[in-house]
């Protein structure tokens, strides 16, 4: 029988051992650096034996890894080979995501999760609490007005007004706007008792276990009374501490693929997130979605706030990881960089009217869109 290797296997080491991984189905097993090289004869259909004379192997050797190999899942054999195998409908959704981001989807599927019982939480808290709150003690501080603007417009028409900007004019954010966006979306909104894991903070959005990994960092480009910089926002104590002056948008929009949608706006907050928060409760690497998600809570807050304010947001995920790092000065390792948001006051015509980079639909646009899967007119 001939065999193919499936096409979503990784290999890697973990604790000294040498592991091979099917991460569609799980499969992982132990074996001997040598077997990736047997997984070599196998990119396309292969015989063992013709696969073994190939490569200057012993046949039986060969034929025995394929087949053991074959058990882990790891080589399809022929029979497995059907048009709605899941090998192969994987490969024809995920192919341009693979094997990264199918990899990482897979291996996070369904796992198994234990009850939160007082004996798992005081081991879990066993090992330390890291701090709530990220300061820098050295550096200038700009403390913002607590007096926030009022946030009475109706839910409904923040909802629907809410759009993503990429066009902003050259006015420049008003300072209490800035102060109130930040507090608003990033700032404690209460406090509360976690049993062995202390004092907890909540903010206007969800966070898994109320860990709040996130950090902004927020570069201003043309502010009210704040100078141009690279700022740190201080949760605790509701203030801009500088980590770099100087104008770093030209820096930064080039760090973002030119996007008009950063060099236009008044500001950039850059989400970060401090890993040991969430890996001091949370151990299991599907955690990494739930951060993920996080940040999407955030960035949500984020543009209806600045909706509710008058102003445009605009949110990214195109961007040079390490060089956003670098500028931020962060080691992309314990706190990488997750999410780029930016926010600006909105461009208008000569009515008055803001301006969009796509306007409404039109029948030629309709025309070319296929609505539903019975829908063949584009």
């Amino acid at each position: 029988m001939k065999f193919k290797r499936a096409g979503n296997v990784g290999c890697y080491w973990r604790n000294g051992q040498f592991l091979i991984r099917n991460h569609r189905t799980r499969a992982n097993i132990i074996a001997d650096p040598i077997a990736a090289r047997i997984l070599d004869l196998f990119t396309d259909w292969a015989d063992p034996q013709e696969a073994a004379k190939d490569a200057g192997l012993d046949p039986k050797s060969v034929d025995d890894a394929a087949a053991a190999l074959h058990d882990a899942g790891v080589l399809l054999g022929q029979e497995d080979d059907t048009e709605d195998a899941p090998d192969e409908r994987l490969r024809a959704r995920w192919d341009p995501w693979a094997p990264e981001g199918a990899a990482f989807h897979f291996a996070t599927r369904n796992d198994a999760f234990a009850d939160a019982s007082d004996e798992l939480k005081d081991e879990l808290a066993a090992g330390g609490r890291p701090a709530l709150f990220k300061t820098y003690p050295d550096a200038d501080r700009l403390f913002l007005p607590r007096s926030s603007t009022r946030l009475d417009a109706p839910l409904e028409r923040v909802l629907h007004a809410r759009r993503t900007h990429r066009a902003f004019s050259n006015r420049a954010i008003a300072r209490e706007h800035l102060a109130t966006l930040l507090s608003t979306t990033f700032g404690p909104k209460d406090f509360i008792a976690a049993d062995q894991f202390g004092t907890l903070m909540l903010r206007t959005s969800p966070s898994g276990g109320a860990r709040h990994e996130l950090e902004a960092y927020v570069a201003v480009f043309d502010a009210e009374d704040v100078d141009p910089g690279i700022y740190h926002y201080s949760v605790r104590d509701h203030c801009l501490e500088l980590i770099a002056s100087g104008d770093y948008r030209p820096r930064l929009a080039d760090l973002c693929g030119g996007q008009q949608g950063v060099e236009q706006a008044g500001a950039v907050v850059v989400l970060t997130a401090v890993i040991e928060r969430l890996t001091s409760k949370y151990r299991h690497p599907r955690a990494y979605r739930v951060m993920l998600m996080n940040a999407g809570h955030l960035a949500q807050t984020f543009v209806l706030t600045a909706t509710a304010l008058g102003l445009g947001p605009f949110q990214t995920a195109a961007f040079h990881d390490e060089g956003v790092e670098s500028l931020l000065g962060i080691d992309g390792i314990a706190e990488p960089a997750l999410y780029v948001l930016t926010v600006g006051v909105p461009a208008t015509d000569d009515q008055g009217r803001v301006t969009y980079l796509h306007g409404p639909t039109t029948l030629e646009s309709a025309g070319i869109t296929r609505f539903d899967a019975t829908d063949r007119h584009g």
